[in-house]
C-alpha cells in the first residue's frame, strides 16, 4: 500500500478551501504536483511527521462518490472525475500556509497596475473589441472593468493555474481547513462536468479550486457563468466571449450600477475626521463635499447617493471617494487592495489616468506577529481592538485611532512600526 507522509498537524478528523470570486485573493499559477513517488514528505513547523495511508484518501473518495451518486451524479461523470483522482500534498501545504509578512498596498498596486499590464489590457480589449462592446451593452458593466478583472485574476489568461480542479477540491475536502466548503464546491464541479460545459482534463485552475480566466469557483460558475458565444457550453477556460459574458454577468447580478464609476481619487481637508474612512460610513457626494472632500484638479466628484471615503495608508497616502460599484467589486474579491487595483487598472486601460498622490513608501509594513503585538498592547492600554488576530480590521483601526488621539497624533488608524515602537517603549 502506498504511503504519503504529511505533517502531524494535518491529521484532523475528516470533515475547506479558499473562495474566488467572492472572497479569494488573486490567484497565481501553481505547478500541478502529484504523489507519483512512493512517498511524498511535507514537514510541520516543528519537524514532526505522520504517515497517512493513501487508502484513507481513497476510502474518503469512495464515500463521497456514493453521496454524489445519491445526489444525482451519473456513473459516467463519477468515473471521469474519480477513477484517476489524486491527493495533492502541495495543496495542503498552500492551504495551511499564512504568510508572516503582508505586502503593502502600494507594492501590490505596482504589480497589479503596471504599465505592462495596462498595455496588455488595451491590446486585449482591442483584439476582442466587438465582444467587449456587446457584453457591455448586454450587462451594463464597462468593458474596462471586465478586462481589468481578467488581467488581475490571470494576467489575461497567462496563468490561471494548472491544478486539476477535481484533484484540488477532493484534496481540500479530505484534508483542508474548510472541508465542508470544499466538499460543496466539489459537488458543484461534478454537476458542471455532468452538464458537459467542460471536460475533467480541461477543468483546471488554482490550488484553491478557482477556475479559468477570471477564477470562478464551481458554485459561482453554476450561478453566474454564461454561454457568450452561443455554442451551448459555458467555457471560461477557452472562450473569451464566455469569459467576458460570465464576468460581466457576475458583476451585474452583484449589483453593478450602469453609468456610475467605481470611485475617484480625492483630497481631504485639514482636520478631516479619519474615523469616517470606513466602508460602513456612507454619505452622499454632496455631504462629503460639505466636509471638504474635493476631487483632484480637473476632476469632478461623482454623484453618489451612498459613498464612502477610504484612505488605505491614512493621512500619509491617497484618499478615494468610492461608490456602490466599488462595493460590487468587493463582492468579487473582498480586499481593499484588489478592488482598488481593479478600478485603477480599468482607469488606466481607458486612459483616465492613475493614482496621483504619493504612497508612504518609507513606511515598513507590520508583520502579522507585529500586528498581534500591537493589538495586545493597545488592549492593555484600554484601547479595545478585540481578540488579537494579526489582521488590521475595523476594530484594530478604531482602537489605534483612539491611541493616536491620546498622544496628539492624527487619528488615521494607519499602523506603523513607529507606533508599535512607541507602545513598546511605554510598556517596557
Amino acid at each position: 500500500m502506498r504511503k504519503i507522509l504529511i505533517p502531524t498537524m494535518l491529521l484532523a478528523a475528516l470533515a475547506g478551501c479558499q473562495a474566488a470570486p467572492g472572497t479569494s485573493q488573486p490567484a497565481a499559477a501553481q505547478a500541478n504536483e502529484t504523489t507519483s513517488s512512493p512517498a511524498t514528505e511535507t514537514m510541520a513547523s516543528d519537524g514532526t511527521q505522520a504517515v497517512v495511508s493513501h487508502a484513507s484518501f481513497e476510502a474518503w473518495v469512495e464515500d463521497f462518490r456514493a453521496r454524489a451518486r445519491a445526489d444525482g451524479i451519473d456513473e459516467a461523470t463519477l468515473a471521469a472525475a474519480f477513477d484517476e483522482v489524486r491527493y495533492q500534498p502541495r495543496i495542503i501545504e498552500l492551504d495551511r500556509s499564512q504568510p508572516e509578512f503582508v505586502r503593502p498596498i502600494w507594492e501590490y498596486l505596482d504589480i497589479a497596475v503596471s504599465s505592462t499590464r495596462i498595455g496588455q489590457g488595451r491590446a486585449k480589449l482591442s483584439e476582442h473589441a466587438g465582444t467587449a462592446r456587446e457584453m457591455e451593452r448586454r450587462y451594463g458593466v464597462p468593458r474596462e472593468i471586465v478586462t481589468a478583472i481578467w488581467g488581475i485574476e490571470s494576467n489575461y489568461g497567462g496563468n490561471f493555474g494548472s491544478f486539476s480542479t477535481i484533484d484540488a477540491l477532493a484534496t481540500l475536502g479530505y484534508d483542508g481547513r474548510r472541508r465542508d466548503f470544499a466538499r460543496g464546491e466539489l459537488m458543484a464541479a461534478l454537476r458542471i462536468l455532468q452538464q458537459g460545459d467542460i471536460s475533467r482534463e480541461r477543468m483546471q485552475g488554482s490550488w484553491a479550486g478557482a477556475m479559468g480566466h477570471t477564477q470562478f469557483l464551481p458554485s459561482s460558475f453554476e450561478r453566474h457563468a454564461v454561454d457568450g458565444d452561443g455554442d451551448g457550453r459555458r467555457d471560461i477556460w477557452g472562450s473569451i466571449p464566455d469569459v467576458m459574458a460570465s464576468t460581466a454577468n457576475y458583476l451585474a447580478e452583484a449589483g453593478w450600477r450602469s453609468g456610475q464609476p467605481w470611485g475617484v481619487e480625492v483630497v481631504l481637508s485639514d482636520g478631516f475626521d479619519y474615523a469616517q474612512t470606513e466602508l460602513s460610513t456612507r454619505l452622499s457626494s454632496q455631504e462629503w463635499a460639505a466636509q471638504g472632500v474635493r476631487p483632484l484638479a480637473g476632476k469632478v466628484l461623482p454623484d453618489f447617493d451612498a459613498a464612502s471615503v477610504i484612505a488605505p495608508a491614512g493621512a500619509q497616502g491617497p484618499a478615494f471617494l468610492v461608490g456602490p460599484n466599488y462595493r460590487t467589486i468587493l463582492r468579487y474579491n473582498n480586499a481593499t487592495s484588489y478592488a482598488l487595483a481593479v478600478g485603477t487598472l480599468a482607469d488606466g486601460i481607458a486612459g483616465r489616468g492613475l493614482i496621483v498622490q504619493a504612497w508612504p513608501r518609507h513606511e515598513q509594513p507590520l508583520s502579522r506577529s507585529q500586528v498581534r503585538e500591537m493589538q495586545r498592547r493597545l488592549n492593555a492600554e484600554g484601547f479595545d481592538t478585540g481578540s488579537p488576530d494579526g489582521v488590521l480590521g475595523p476594530n484594530t483601526r478604531r482602537g489605534l485611532r483612539q491611541y493616536q488621539r491620546s498622544i496628539g497624533q492624527t487619528p488615521d488608524g494607519f499602523a506603523t512600526r513607529r507606533l508599535l515602537e512607541r507602545l513598546q517603549s511605554e510598556q517596557s
